[in-house]
């Protein structure tokens, strides 16, 4: 698979969407469903338009996004890999690009989200708090990258 790391165009969204279905549907399996059908409404109305988006595309198959990061300032609003491109160094590629923009990256993880926790440990995250989301009902960890 031979992955580009490119900005997010709006012609993205579809492709966008899918990711985080399918990756959504793996990493919050706790989540209610009332809490996903929100997230699903604000992507796309309001995080993508307030949101410095980068796209992880497969160039072997034309139009293949398999990923993306959204950064606000230096925090890590959202990272999403499909599910079968996971363990292939499209999450790395993503956080390497966000890196290169901000030395220090910040992140907020559901603790329920081992998938999540374990990519973010491995890359050099540490954590700094831990916190009751009131949107979700679940704990989250802030996390910190230097």
């Amino acid at each position: 698979m031979k992955i580009v790391i490119r900005p997010y165009q709006e012609a993205d969204v579809s492709g966008i969407m899918h990711v985080w279905e399918e990756a959504n549907k793996v990493a919050h399996p706790f989540l209610s469903q009332g809490y996903v059908n929100k997230v699903r409404e604000d992507i796309p109305a309001i995080y993508l338009p307030n949101a410095d988006t980068w796209i992880a595309q497969n160039i072997e198959k034309k139009d293949d996004i398999v990923g993306f990061l959204s950064l606000i300032g230096n925090e890590v609003g959202a990272i999403f890999v499909l599910p079968d491109s996971h363990r292939k160094g499209v999450g790395r590629l993503l956080m390497d690009k966000a890196q290169s923009i901000h030395d220090e990256l910040e992140v907020e993880v559901f603790k329920k989200n081992q998938i999540g926790r374990n990519f973010y440990w491995k890359y050099g995250f540490r954590l700094l708090k831990e916190r009751h989301h009131k949107a979700s009902g679940q704990s989250i960890m802030r996390m910190c990258y230097q």
